[in-house]
């Protein structure tokens, strides 16, 4: 009796769910696919749908409006300190006016960029940022871990607002979630502002699990910006002996492309902790160096599929190079029909991913693209010294990207990221030897390295590319 009647609230929250994710998934296929699911097996995906189905985070979008409408002086300042950076319309990139759009804050000149390789350097420069600032200093990061690296952080923090400087932190839920009480306490003790990302907040985002807020983004003082793939912990520093040498990148950026991303830590800050902080919207250049950066920060709150319109955009605006590096390379069918056009139109495409994977689903699910790819002249490297994390791609001689999104659905419409898009030729110098770097560190891929696997390892990337959606 009680079991019939849990079976029939179950197929009666299929049906409602059904016609909920007809009504509201971005794609048709998907619909489908939750639709038929919903119905026929309802125990089963009802939960997995409220859990994973979901493709917009309720309530952001509010939290960012207030950040243009109740704070009326941040956009106006922003806008008006920033204007001499900003180009004249016929000096701007066409390529790059599509992905303009789709920033907060427009394409700016007057900036100082410096590739970091590898968390060495990228903690060095973030930890001296830290040491120098003397307003306030922003840190978010996706994973803190209370370890070695984390708790050097951490003291960095606690001496900065024992000396009177503001400091905010915020990090993401699910992705520290090993973070520690202590670990927070000390910090709030010391006059640090801590708040994490929480995506289940309000009764209308209880089933958020899924989303991530993936940013790694440190401001100090208005005037700088570190963006790129490391997160702090110590196998980000090639502690991790299962895995063996981490490579990563990061970018400093000193310039006005700094209060973009500050704008961006700022929406995020507004969600978590629902009030603003005073910050400073002057820019004040000490240096000569002229280089365009286009801050993208891109999300689930997005009226569109922002990081996947942006990498398109990228790939498709290319006229003689798509180099690419990313850690989970699982892509939506318009990439991969933009990166199959781009190599019939001559386009030298190229991709480095791991040898050794940290997820097997996204290991597998990889392979399942390969083919198609190579078959149209796309070549792939696997990296053979340790694992690399880097999320980086380098367009033609001038173009770069350095941020936080991987090349996968996952960065493309789950997870809040921000990606630095970089113009000149000698920052792309700089990437283009890191690239050669790591070609020179891995093996390339050949036609028949799937066509000889066994039939289990085909079955297990088959049904890994079934849950592409969501790994």
């Amino acid at each position: 009796m009680i079991f019939g009647i849990i079976l029939s609230v179950l197929y009666v929250l299929g049906i409602v769910s059904a016609f909920h994710a007809v009504i509201y998934n971005r794609t048709s296929q998907g619909a489908i696919a939750w639709a038929l699911s919903l119905i026929s097996f309802p125990f089963i995906a009802v939960p997995a749908y409220w859990v994973f189905g979901r493709r917009k985070f309720e309530g952001y979008v509010l939290a960012r409006k207030r950040v243009l409408e109740d704070f009326d002086d941040v956009p106006a300042n922003l806008i008006a300190n920033i204007q001499s950076f900003i180009l004249p319309q016929e000096q701007r990139n066409p390529s790059i006016h599509a992905a303009e759009l789709m920033a907060r804050v427009p394409l700016v000149t007057g900036n100082r960029c410096e590739l970091l390789i590898d968390g060495e350097a990228t903690f060095a420069s973030i930890f001296a940022g830290i040491d120098s600032a003397e307003k306030y200093v922003l840190v978010q990061f996706y994973i803190v871990r209370p370890d070695g690296l984390g708790n050097r952080l951490k003291d960095k923090l606690k001496a900065k607002a024992n000396a009177g400087v503001k400091v905010f932190f915020l990090y993401d839920e699910l992705g520290s979630v090993g973070i520690g009480k202590s670990y927070i306490s000390e910090l709030q003790a010391a006059g640090v502002v801590v708040h994490p990302f929480n995506t289940r907040k309000g009764i209308h985002n209880w089933f958020q699990v899924n989303f991530r807020n993936h940013r790694k983004v440190v401001v100090v003082d208005g005037q700088t910006a570190w963006i790129g793939g490391h997160n702090v912990g110590d196998e980000y520093l090639g502690k991790d002996d299962k895995i063996g040498p981490w490579r990563d990148t990061h970018v400093k950026i000193s310039g006005a492309a700094a209060l973009a991303a500050q704008v961006s830590f700022l929406e995020d800050f507004r969600w978590a902790a629902d009030y603003f902080p005073e910050l400073s919207w002057q820019v004040e250049v000490d240096h000569k160096d002229d280089q365009p950066v286009l801050i993208i920060p891109t999300g689930p709150a997005d009226d569109m599929d922002t990081a996947l319109l942006m990498f398109t955009h990228i790939v498709n605006s290319a006229k003689s190079r798509v180099w690419i590096s990313t850690p989970y390379f699982v892509p939506d069918e318009s990439v991969i029909l933009a990166l199959q056009l781009a190599r019939l139109r001559g386009i030298d495409v190229r991709v480095i991913i791991p040898q050794v994977p940290d997820s097997l689903p996204t290991y597998f699910a990889a392979y399942s693209f390969f083919d198609e790819l190579v078959a149209s002249g796309v070549e792939f490297y696997r990296y053979q010294t340790g694992f690399t994390h880097e999320k980086v791609l380098l367009i033609d001689n001038s173009l770069s990207a350095i941020g936080t999104a991987n090349f996968d659905n996952r960065s493309f419409r789950l997870n809040f990221e921000i990606t630095a898009l970089i113009g000149g030729d000698e920052f792309a110098n700089d990437v283009e030897a890191m690239f050669e770097s790591g070609f020179g560190q891995s093996i390339k891929m050949q036609k028949d390295d799937y066509a000889n696997k066994s039939i289990w390892f085909k079955f297990a990337v088959n049904a890994s590319r079934l849950m592409s959606p969501v790994l």
